[in-house]
């Protein structure tokens, strides 16, 4: 299709999927055992576009009740129109949380939609700066013995992932011995990361801190609650000059992102375009990085972060997140898998690259009530 023809939006449909893990999770402050992923597909023009993010099945009721309507008919190639419109929707809502989930999944369809429209790989239709983006492995679970953490820590580095991250606080007398059975089990060279979750207190994650860098942590996720914006800037400033300090995963809008870069909160920042209204309003988060000069991180969803990542300046690399990689496995063609430690697009295919296997999926597939 030539690109100065308008496509409008012809179909919006929406299905939720609930995915059992693989075995009992936990991290810091929360257990799951099952993770839900909403998927959106938008057709114009003969083409359809797919779009998912990974939250409650309310998300699906949203789009299918509200949203759906606001771009029915609009034109497919001006997606920031129609993410303007989807914001002013949800604005008595509340702006953050489902409602901008509900967004994000939406705005990946529409960029998916594009991109296949004008038979393009999206990272090329975005504008890629670099050919792949690096990854760290992300797991390690409070819930996983110290044989299951070794394993799947030891199997990323030995898949030549030269970056893994771990959970901890659940347990916080037993993290400095996990954090030493990860280290032994990935080795001197590859780098070390782990995630609180928001559970400890601040002089509690200042102390572990100086305890991590005896094993060469490199990398302190949410040490304290991401809202403790006080709190993030007092471990940044005190930790020690070998840890960074990183948060972000909860923001859906960009006041909040700069609420926590002017607070001086984070050596890297970090954004989920499954949460931040999609590829639209995480680029908005990429340039805000610029702006402040602090590396950016995505958070989760790694099929979906792959390409815009590979356009984003700031980024440093992407979270391949076990029960998210494993989801998107099972239910999609296409998948790219980390090679020498990255993701890379793959250029013969249009869009994402990725199509739904709907006979996989529709086991999962969640019922409206």
């Amino acid at each position: 299709m030539s690109d100065h023809h308008a496509a409008p939006i012809e179909t919006i449909t929406v299905s939720a999927y609930e995915i059992p893990t693989d075995a009992p999770e936990s991290d810091g402050t929360l257990t799951w055992d099952s993770t839900t992923m909403v998927l959106v597909e938008i057709s114009a023009g003969g083409y359809t576009g797919l779009g998912y993010t990974y939250g409650h099945q309310a998300c699906a009721t949203l789009i299918q009740d509200t949203l759906a309507e606001v771009i029915k008919g609009r034109d497919a190639m001006s997606i920031r129109g129609c993410w303007l419109k989807l914001v002013e929707a949800i604005r008595n809502l509340g702006r953050p949380g489902i409602s901008s989930m509900a967004v994000a999944a939406i705005d990946v369809a529409l960029w998916d939609l594009k991109a296949r429209l004008l038979d393009l790989p999206l990272v090329i239709l975005l504008g890629g700066i670099r050919p792949a983006v690096p990854v760290y492995g992300s797991g390690g679970f409070t819930s996983y013995s110290e044989a299951q953490l070794r394993e799947q820590l030891g199997g990323w580095v030995a898949a030549g992932i030269p970056r893994v991250k771990m959970k901890i606080g659940r347990h916080p007398d037993e993290d400095l011995a996990r954090i030493r059975a990860a280290r032994e089990a990935i080795g001197n060279d590859a780098e070390l990361y782990v995630d609180a979750n928001g559970a400890y207190a601040r002089k509690q994650a200042l102390a572990q801190a100086e305890a991590f860098s005896d094993y060469g942590v490199s990398w302190y996720e949410e040490p304290v609650s991401s809202d403790d914006l006080a709190g993030l800037r007092l471990l940044r400033d005190r930790a020690p000059g070998g840890i960074e300090i990183s948060a972000g995963e909860y923001g859906y809008s960009l006041p909040y992102f700069r609420h926590m870069l002017e607070a001086g909160a984070v050596d890297v920042l970090q954004a989920d375009l499954t949460r931040c209204a999609g590829i639209t309003g995480f680029l908005d988060v990429a340039i805000l990085c610029d702006a402040y000069n602090i590396p950016l991180s995505t958070h989760t969803a790694p099929a979906l972060h792959m390409h815009p990542a590979c356009c984003a300046k700031q980024v440093r690399h992407l979270e391949y997140f076990h029960d998210h990689a494993r989801i998107e496995a099972m239910l999609f063609d296409g998948l790219v898998g980390p090679v020498n430690g990255a993701l890379q697009p793959n250029l013969a295919r249009p869009g994402l690259g990725l199509t739904l296997k709907r006979e996989e999926a529709e086991r999962y597939r969640l019922r409206a009530e």
